[in-house]
């Protein structure tokens, strides 16, 4: 039985069990309401929660841990002689799974039967090319050691997903025929209902907790691992960034760290003064008809998905910058380049910059601005001596915010930017020239952690290292908005 039907089921016993539960209470009660400790639909609601929740704590629990046991089973299966040099347990098991799974997708479109699958034998079946006809792509023949590895997961896949069918069900009756049978007028429904509610919200925001823990965590162990291989001086302070597979690296921070601050910078500078400007105008003079249009086309312009920005950077932004002014002043011939990245960026940071900044302008109270033209100042007076001021710890932690949107944004650079790191021995001018292509640290964390690549390798776990240097980067800004947002409601709320 598929996940979906499971689901469908469970929900099914909570709707019955909520209809039934308010039918038991108001029958304890003779009909009357007002006997009722609680409202009927506190009743209705305890039944339906007493058979949903731990059905699908269970359920989410085993979906997670699951996978993780079948793993460390079945990778006990895969011998030593079975992995063949240059590869790994790791990539041997990617095989295991990609095999598993097209014998499941033969045997649901009709072209093998259950006992075939299972009995099918790689010494008498070209397994690789009878799945490759299905669209799986695997990377080496499959032997006797992996097909048997597969058919086994299958088993234990099949079996596990039906004991958790059956437990989970089996919950989610108990807990409605347990909680249903404890229905009656005097039972204190609503106190119940408001005890696991506030459970589940306290739950989620430890699974938002936790969550940002692992991250943390996972990234810290692989970073460790990388500094046990390579020297934390010559990747804080080198100069080159130089990745080499074959031994011979150079993996210094700063090159990718300048393109990142300098992109930001520029995108931050177009941003800024444009958003803010927008916010003023949209607060303080805008008038209802034109606010709704105004505001509806920025929140539009937010809604545009990175990769179109990438897109219009270059083929649009990119040759017109390369032509009208890279050239013409000799400062570049490439269309990739910091200001394509940066001016593309600057415009999908505008309604980030905008919005918050209305939002902050409004909070200012009314009466600080009719104090303000009652002693004589002018509209604009007004704005540039009182408004602005008032705001301005809240619009400081809009720009922050959106200065950590942009050291995270990856698309952009690749399409606008190139993948170039740049080069700090090329002189001042070329280092601060926006008309040369530079990269940034979201864009070598992907370049590091695609293609073959082998986990083991510096090469491949510094981008763990640069992930974590983003996450203290964006985290310190981060809070240092927060910080200036709170004194600022403090202040008028």
């Amino acid at each position: 039985m598929s996940l979906i039907w499971i689901l469908t089921l469970i929900l099914a016993f909570a709707a019955v069990g909520y209809f039934a539960g308010k039918a038991r209470a108001l029958a304890s009660s003779g009909g009357k309401i007002r006997d009722l400790h609680s409202l009927p639909s506190y009743y209705g609601a305890n039944v339906a929660l007493s058979s949903l929740v731990p059905s699908l704590a269970v359920l989410a629990v085993w979906l997670l841990v699951q996978p993780i046991l079948l793993e460390s089973l079945v990778v006990k299966l895969i011998p030593d002689n079975a992995i063949a040099e240059g590869s790994t347990r790791d990539l041997v098991m990617s095989d295991v799974h990609r095999v598993a799974d097209g014998l499941d997708m033969a045997v649901s479109n009709g072209l093998l039967t259950l006992e075939e699958s299972e009995e099918m034998r790689a010494e008498s079946t070209d397994v690789r090319k009878q799945l490759g006809d299905l669209g799986i792509a695997l990377g080496a023949k499959v032997g006797p050691e992996v097909l048997a590895a597969a058919q086994e997961y299958r088993i234990m896949r099949k079996t596990g997903s039906l004991w958790m069918m059956m437990i989970v069900l089996a919950l989610a009756l108990v807990g409605a025929f347990y909680s249903y049978s404890r229905t009656h007028k005097d039972f204190r429904a609503r106190n119940v209902v408001e005890r696991v509610i506030l459970a589940l919200l306290i739950g989620a925001a430890l699974i938002a907790i936790l969550t940002t823990l692992g991250i943390v965590f996972s990234m810290l162990f692989e970073t460790r691992s990388f500094f046990s291989q390579f020297p934390a001086a010559d990747f804080f302070f080198g100069t080159v960034w130089s990745p080499d597979f074959r031994g011979d690296s150079e993996l210094g921070l700063l090159p990718l760290l300048w393109g990142t601050l300098f992109i930001s910078m520029v995108a931050l500078l177009v941003a800024v003064p444009i958003g803010l400007f927008a916010a003023i105008y949209l607060s303080e003079y805008a008038g209802p008809k034109m606010r709704a249009v105004a505001k509806l086309m920025i929140e539009i312009l937010a809604g545009i998905p990175t990769i179109v920005y990438g897109l219009f950077a270059l083929i649009t932004v990119g040759p017109m910058l390369r032509d009208h002014f890279a050239q013409p002043l000799g400062l570049g011939e490439s269309g990739s380049s910091v200001m394509t990245a940066g001016l593309v960026m600057g415009v999908m940071l505008i309604p980030f910059v905008s919005s918050l900044s209305d939002d902050i302008i409004n909070a200012v109270p009314q009466a600080m601005r009719d104090g303000s033209l009652g002693l004589g100042a002018t509209h604009s007076e007004t704005i540039r001596q009182v408004v602005v001021p008032a705001a301005l710890p809240g619009i400081v932690g809009a720009i922050l915010l959106a200065a950590s949107r942009a050291i995270g944004e990856t698309m952009i650079v690749v399409l606008g930017a190139g993948a170039a790191a740049a080069q700090m021995h090329s002189g001042l001018g070329a280092l601060v020239n926006p008309f040369e292509a530079m990269t940034t640290i979201t864009v070598k964390i992907v370049s590091q952690l695609t293609g073959d690549t082998d986990f083991a390798a510096p090469e491949t776990l510094v981008a763990f290292a640069l992930g974590l240097t983003l996450f203290c980067i964006t985290l310190g800004l981060n809070i240092i908005a927060l910080v200036i947002v709170r004194k600022y409601r403090e202040q008028y709320e």
